[in-house]
């Protein structure tokens, strides 16, 4: 039977214990994935699109909505799967794990200036505010991702997001074997005309 001094076995547990800690804590800090929104209506993917968060509609519970509250009318006729709903979230100076940008709100067609904090591995925080008041949010569930720097792309060649661990947040069954079975029809969000335009 090998001995090994207690010295070097404790090193290794502490050492072992530091790297679990820190990588649990980079999937915490990471809003990029997939997620369902509070009310379950939709799914939002997320992504690091050239040094920005941008978040779109990749998946509608009442497929073939329309985003008709647009206040420029040309757009009104164009569906709601797609759309950009996070909007050039950037890296918070000064605050941890927190990004600022817009949100657009295609139930009454408004953008608001707004905040996302990923609050775990499966919760995202969204704050809108309307001229720095009349604030609120919601909290969304994870369902896919984090999407590691760099294979965003490799989505639109029709490659599933990498799906997460199962965590007690997770959707029932149903809805995750429907997720994960539904084709992609969204891929890489960064490539959407209405965020390329902007992030890159």
């Amino acid at each position: 039977m090998l001995h090994r001094p207690r010295h070097i076995i404790g090193t290794t547990i502490f050492f072992g214990l530091l790297s679990t800690m820190t990588s649990v804590s980079a999937l915490a800090a990471d809003p990029t994935g997939d997620w369902r929104v509070a009310d379950g209506v939709a799914h939002i993917r997320v992504a690091d699109c050239n040094g920005a968060m941008w978040g779109a509609v990749i998946w509608e519970k009442e497929p073939g909505g329309l985003d008709e509250h647009n206040p420029d009318a040309s757009k009104r006729s164009r569906p709601t799967l797609g759309i950009p709903v996070l909007i050039n979230m950037k890296k918070k100076a000064g605050a941890a794990d927190q990004w600022a940008g817009q949100v657009y709100n295609a139930n009454d067609g408004k953008t608001y200036s707004s905040t996302i904090k990923p609050v775990g591995p499966d919760k995202l925080e969204i704050q809108g505010c309307v001229l720095g008041f009349l604030c609120g949010g919601e909290t969304w569930t994870r369902i896919a991702g984090p999407i590691p720097p760099g294979s965003a792309s490799t989505l639109a060649k029709g490659a599933k997001a990498p799906v997460a661990p199962k965590t007690t947040g997770a959707p029932d069954a149903r809805m995750a074997k429907q997720t994960a079975n539904a084709a992609d029809p969204i891929g890489d969000i960064c490539s959407i005309p209405d965020i390329a335009r902007f992030a890159h």
